[in-house]
């Protein structure tokens, strides 16, 4: 056997090793139905923010989730972490003059057995007025009665670079 042939044999061996590992990393997409029930998970979350139904929005949560927010405030980068969404809740269900409109775009949705996660762009509106823009990260488990909540929910939060959704 030639040296080339050697050089030639073992590259296809390690990339035949190196594409069988990277397939099994891949993940297994969800059904077109998974993916429907984790974004009606999603819209139910805003259309409870819209009515200010305090209970609506409980419904979507994880007992155990965690609620993150990183921002800029006062030129300074902040990160909040809190577990649980009782806050939240509670501030959806305070009656308030203007309705909480939270409008999404771009949604992308990656669902592997159980476990689903879904980016979307978004723009907080009070009533008619623009609050802030941001990014929604989603972490959702499905649960023993096949029932999907959120455990996790991240967003970021500006008020710059919104100007698509100041049209």
């Amino acid at each position: 056997m030639s040296a080339r042939s050697f050089i030639a044999g073992a590259a296809l061996t390690l990339g035949s090793l190196f594409a069988t590992a990277s397939l099994g990393a891949q993940s297994v997409p969800g059904t077109a139905a998974d993916t429907k029930a984790v974004m009606a998970v999603v819209t139910r979350l805003f259309d409870g923010m819209r009515k200010g139904d305090s209970s609506m929005v409980r419904s979507v949560f994880d007992p155990r989730v965690r609620m993150i927010t990183v921002s800029m405030r006062n030129g300074a980068r902040r990160t909040t972490v809190e577990n649980g969404a009782d806050n939240f809740a509670k501030a959806v269900g305070t009656p308030h003059v203007d309705v909480w409109d939270e409008r999404i775009a771009n949604e992308r949705v990656a669902i592997d057995g159980d476990l689903a996660s879904v980016w979307v762009d978004y723009a907080f509106f009070a009533g008619p007025k623009f609050s802030h823009c941001g990014v929604d990260h989603f972490l959702l488990v499905r649960g023993e009665t096949g029932a999907w909540t959120i455990l996790e929910l991240a967003d970021t939060r500006r008020t710059t670079g919104c100007e698509q959704w100041q049209r």
